[in-house]
């Protein structure tokens, strides 16, 4: 597990949200003076209200802060081991450090090429007097990876080539292949 790595922005949202905890404790201890349940109550409920901001906060400046591009991606299909490469480059466009990056890739099949095939919609039931004919096995159509394609950090303007390799499975064909790009 990675942990990420906090800007001045995201140091700055934790301070501002504990100086508005501090000041509601202070509020709450004020207007609760006789009641030591209302008071740990109102304390509580301010506890959760500057928490979520605080993380919701965190995680909008992880994404619009940490921001970068993949260029000159190419895929390359092997034949011999039965797997897609994946190569190309990764840019920091954003003005922070990237501490990791990771490629989520899906590879889907659309392997019936304009004609569906005989029992796609209907499966004959029957009786079966004379034993059970073998069921062909389930094939996935769907192909999902999530590889960490920078683990050392990437500084702003910097770029670094990246490989990722998963498996092709070999009836797949006329493939769709998407991947998403996610930074911390």
């Amino acid at each position: 597990m990675h942990l990420p790595y906090f800007t001045v922005l995201h140091w700055l949202d934790i301070a501002f949200f504990l100086i508005l905890f501090i000041f509601l404790a202070i509020l709450s201890t004020k207007a609760a003076k006789n009641s030591v349940k209302l008071l740990l109550s109102m304390i509580f409920a301010s506890f959760l209200v500057t928490t979520f901001g605080a993380v919701l906060g965190l995680v909008i400046l992880e994404k619009y802060t940490k921001k970068a591009e993949l260029l000159h991606v190419e895929q390359r299909r092997v034949l011999i081991n039965e797997t897609l490469v994946l190569k190309g480059e990764v840019k920091n466009i954003g003005k922070f450090k990237i501490n990791y990056c990771k490629l989520e890739i899906k590879l889907v099949n659309n392997g019936w090429g304009g004609k569906i095939p005989k029992g796609t919609f209907f499966k004959p039931g029957g009786l079966k007097l004379f034993g059970s004919k073998q069921e062909k096995k389930q094939r996935p159509n769907v192909v999902k990876a999530t590889k960490y394609i920078i683990t050392d950090g990437l500084f702003p303007g910097q770029i670094k080539n990246f490989i990722a390799i998963i498996p092709y499975p070999p009836y797949f064909k006329n493939t769709y292949l998407s991947y998403k790009l996610y930074c911390h």
